[in-house]
């Protein structure tokens, strides 16, 4: 059986884990499509993941290197995609643990890295970043070790090999040191020398489970998985074992192995490699193929639950349709259900209004389904989010998170004030050169809407971090959003002479010369209370003029609401509406004779 090693790559956000990946599929002198071969982030496909510079999607890779074939798998670095990681490390024997030689181990690398521990994974080490002007390599490694007696690491995984790197330049080496550094070979090295061989028999009949899934537009579902016994063949006939026990048999279509960032048809594949088959229409994450003659199935790996909802619905704005290619409830649908087949920590449940209700593991999950959705054309309409609430033993218990923050200290103030009064508890405190950590736990309701005041408050310079803790009794009495809405009264183009008029009632969100429709929110007012205001007036023009009029008034520049502003900002009675040119915030009842209406009826 020839050489193989199974290794998952845990580091936090932006800490290098991408470029660190690139350096070594280029230096293996990988075969690579020449489009590819000229991106400058091989792994980060998405364009996504470009823009936020972070992995969403777990993706696999394969290296030669000697006589060993090494399988990369990259993890997602951040805990809303936790469902990701989890599987991710079942496929993997080993883990390479990224460190910023600046920053030491943050918040979300303490997620991946608990996970790994937990299974028995042996960790590699690797400080990277060293050429970063204030890398202090010493200082990141102290932290890591503490980071690991933190976790309750046992003798065998504190004793870790530590290899230094500068992921950007493609150089890693034993000491700390650039001059002495010539390629990543020390990396590659480490991994045959450290990463044990899976422990498998190819002579037992097949177990392959399976960990994600790929759509494929000519073979149809892909099923990517980890042979743990036996072997598999091109075209041989196999059992899936689904969740519930059930058994069928198929004839696989289709069986490919990893080569590069490629798949490749092959043969024959043994256990302890990864490989991807197609003809199984409905396998999920989690489930077993086996040996037809000798059924077994391995253990289902348990995916978290949701915590947070939302409800989407088709667009019934005035604007509906002008902006999108699909706006059916039946595209839609299809679209959202489609999602389900490669993301096991999404939920969604149909209701009878040609609504659905879709449950996912926190804010920033839901928010990337949207702008995903959103630039392939979709045109649709959500609700504010809401926690997901469970009843034991008569008791309503609502989600915590742990929320880790680094700010300076200077703003440490602020932020403890901030997340006091939405129900924070401070759990450690600690600062370093100038920089405050600070740990809270905190019900999942009172982090809503909070990133982007905690940008504001830190002056872009904080780190936040959040993981879900547990579910806790509501502590109740929320306080509701302090400031009302300023809504259009009226269709038609913005206008600087209505803007100028309205601005001093709060913060604009519009330029002029954008075109609203009665019944969208334009800004938030000042003041607890919705007002409704004409943006679109327009100056009546005489030939009276006066001295120096015009002259003194100046238009403050309003505030840009993106996707996650958005979602943040709205209340119960407000939606917002995604197209794939614009994001709007409106009300639920457009005009005002239609809410009062509606407030009327609940009343009765």
């Amino acid at each position: 059986m020839k050489k193989i090693k199974n290794i998952a790559i845990i580091a936090h956000v932006d800490h290098g884990k991408t470029t660190l990946v690139d350096a070594l599929l280029r230096q293996s002198k990988t075969q690579m499509k020449k489009e590819v071969a000229e991106t400058e982030m091989i792994m980060d496909s998405n364009e996504l993941e470009r823009e936020r510079g972070i992995t969403i999607f777990s993706k696999n890779a394969s290296v030669q290197y000697l006589d060993t074939k090494i399988n990369i798998i990259d993890t997602p670095g951040h805990a809303d995609f936790g469902g990701e990681v989890e599987r991710v490390l079942n496929m993997a024997d080993g883990c390479l643990l990224l460190i910023d030689a600046k920053e030491g181990p943050m918040p979300q690398t303490r997620f991946v890295l608990k996970k790994a521990l937990e299974m028995g994974h042996k960790i590699i080490v690797v400080i990277n970043k060293i050429d970063k002007s204030g890398a202090r390599p010493q200082f990141a490694l102290e932290a890591t070790l503490e980071l690991f007696l933190e976790l309750g690491a046992g003798d065998h995984s504190l004793d870790f090999p530590v290899i230094y790197a500068s992921g950007r330049d493609g150089l890693a080496g034993l000491e700390a040191d650039l001059s002495k550094m010539t390629d990543i070979a020390p990396i590659f090295d480490a991994i045959v020398r450290h990463i044990p061989s899976p422990i498998v028999d190819t002579k037992k009949p097949l177990q392959m489970l399976i960990t994600s899934i790929a759509p494929d537009n000519f073979k149809g579902r892909l099923a990517i998985g980890r042979i743990y016994n036996g072997v598999i063949k091109a075209g041989q006939e196999i059992a899936h074992i689904n969740r519930q026990g059930e058994i069928k048999k198929y004839k696989l279509i289709s069986l490919m192995t990893f080569a590069g960032l490629g798949r490749l048809e092959t043969e024959m594949v043994e256990a302890g490699d990864i490989a991807a088959i197609a003809g199984i229409p409905d396998v999920t994450i989690g489930e077993t193929i086996a040996d037809p003659e000798n059924v077994s199935a391995l253990p289902l790996i348990s995916i978290e639950e949701p915590t947070i909802k939302m409800t989407f619905m088709i667009n019934d704005s005035p604007f509906a349709g002008k902006e999108g290619k699909f706006c059916t409830s039946r595209q839609i649908r299809e679209r959202l259900f489609k999602e389900l087949e490669t993301d096991v920590a999404l939920r969604v449940d149909e209701t009878d209004k040609a609504q659905w209700i879709v449950s996912g593991r926190g804010e920033l999950h839901l928010a990337i389904l949207i702008e995903r959705m959103r630039r392939e054309g979709y045109e649709f309409q959500v609700s504010r989010p809401q926690v997901i609430l469970k009843e034991v033993n008569g008791k309503k218990l609502t989600p915590y998170e742990k929320v880790f923050i680094e700010t300076p200290e200077q703003y440490q103030g602020s932020v403890m004030q901030k997340l006091g009064s939405r129900k924070g508890e401070v759990k450690e405190m600690k600062t370093h050169n100038g920089i405050a950590f600070l740990e809270f736990i905190i019900p999942t309701k009172g982090l809503f809407g909070y990133r982007s005041e905690f940008l504001t408050d830190t002056k872009g310079l904080g780190i936040i971090n959040t993981s879900f803790f547990q579910y806790l009794p509501d502590p109740g009495n929320w306080k509701e959003r302090d400031r009302g809405s300023l809504v259009a009264s009226e269709s038609g183009a913005t206008n600087y002479y209505g803007l100028i008029n309205v601005q001093d009632r709060g913060v604009l969100f519009l330029d002029h010369g954008i075109a609203i429709y009665e019944g969208q929110v334009v800004g938030q007012n000042s003041r607890t209370d919705d007002i409704r205001v004409n943006v679109c007036k327009e100056k009546q023009l005489s030939n009276m003029r006066s001295k120096g009029e015009g002259s003194d008034e100046h238009f403050n520049k309003p505030k840009n609401m993106g996707l996650e502003d958005a979602l943040e900002y709205i209340g119960d009675d407000e939606l917002v509406e995604v197209t794939p040119k614009n994001v709007r915030i409106r009300k639920l009842y457009l005009t005002e004779i239609a809410e009062k209406q509606a407030k009327r009826k609940d009343k009765e």
